[in-house]
């Protein structure tokens, strides 16, 4: 039997599989007031008839002007609980568990008059150029990560997700060639995060494990190493993250060091990551064929095996992964509506 398709267990989160659907930006028409609507319900709940294990709704705000797009999701208010937690009923329903992965765009948040970060400088030139937080600014942002979570949890969450990768605003504070205060947030370039970290589990049910996506490298010239990414990473563990969901850059144009487009190039960062902090980790891109996916888990490079453009052109790509791998013997959950497909 695969690998892939065997249960995974952290703390109290229980999957059925080691699949999980990557989180996407939707940026739909209909959600400019921050609340997911029918088509994230068809979209998400597909995923988990389609046999997902974890689905992680997609990149979800703690402002207004924290988005990448006005159409982004987000958690800023209670009156969004309710529609997120009827998509989250719904996963349930069919066997698979859901995280949401809480975030703030910073600096790169193209609808935001002007966009904040921890600098005043764009991502890239012709961006808008972004209002440096003050100290008391940026902890109220800590102070909205947790209010999101709390949301998160009361919608009906298993696990929560931070955003810590692509340049957003926690990558940003922690990103030497970003991050050039001199307050107590840019004398530590972990501090940022470190807070977010703890003030959002303060709010999490004691065994629900958190999770966060990093970038383990840069890309851009002033971007940096896995040296560093280690170092931070690392005090990112100390202060509660179970998890990390390892993808690379996103933080301004590439430079001369540029990320591959071939196949599993991101998992090497992914294994460093779990082999020197000694903890779980997800491995992401371009993993679509099923074997190279099983190779993933099997080999140790990873504990779970993220899924993003192949399950947007297939709902069902684990239930067909699963049953490649392992034939008729598979443990693909097939909802007895579809069996005769089958």
């Amino acid at each position: 039997m695969s690998r892939l398709g065997s249960p995974y267990e952290l703390k109290s989160l229980s999957l059925r599989n080691r699949i999980v659907m990557s989180p996407m930006c939707q940026y739909s028409v209909d959600a400019e007031d921050g609340a997911p609507n029918d088509w994230h319900f068809v979209h998400y709940v597909s995923r988990a008839v389609g046999g997902t294990g974890l689905v992680i709704i997609e990149m979800t705000d703690v402002d207004p002007d924290g988005r990448i797009r006005n159409r982004d999701l987000g958690l800023w208010s209670d009156e969004q609980i309710p529609a997120f937690k009827r998509i989250i009923d719904e996963l349930h329903k069919h066997g698979a568990k859901v995280a949401i992965q809480i975030a703030h765009a910073g600096r790169k948040a193209l609808d935001a008059e002007p966009p904040v970060g921890p600098w005043n400088e764009p991502f890239e030139p012709t961006a808008k150029t972004p209002r440096a937080l003050t100290t008391e600014e940026a902890w109220k942002i800590v102070g909205q990560f947790a209010d999101a979570a709390r949301r998160a949890v009361e919608a009906g969450v298993d696990t929560i997700e931070l955003h810590g990768a692509h340049g957003y605003l926690i990558h940003q504070f922690h990103s030497p060639g970003i991050n050039k205060r001199d307050d107590e947030f840019g004398r530590d370039y972990a501090k940022f995060g470190v807070e977010v970290v703890r003030a959002v589990k303060k709010v999490l049910p004691p065994d629900m494990p958190l999770l966060m996506r990093v970038s383990a490298v840069e890309y851009a010239d002033y971007g940096y190493d896995l040296e560093h990414g280690l170092r931070v990473f690392e005090a990112y563990r100390d202060a509660g993250v179970d998890l990390f969901d390892v993808s690379t850059g996103g933080e301004g144009p590439a430079g001369a060091r540029k990320p591959g487009n071939y196949p599993g190039y991101q998992v090497p960062y992914a294994r460093a990551i779990r082999e020197k902090l000694g903890v779980p980790v997800m491995a992401v891109g371009l993993l679509d064929d099923p074997k190279l996916a099983e190779s993933v888990v099997a080999n140790g490079d990873a504990d779970l095996v993220a899924i993003g453009r192949g399950m947007l052109r297939n709902p069902y790509w684990a239930i067909d992964a699963l049953r490649e791998l392992d034939g008729p013997n598979h443990r693909a959950p097939i909802a007895e509506a579809y069996l005769r497909g089958y």
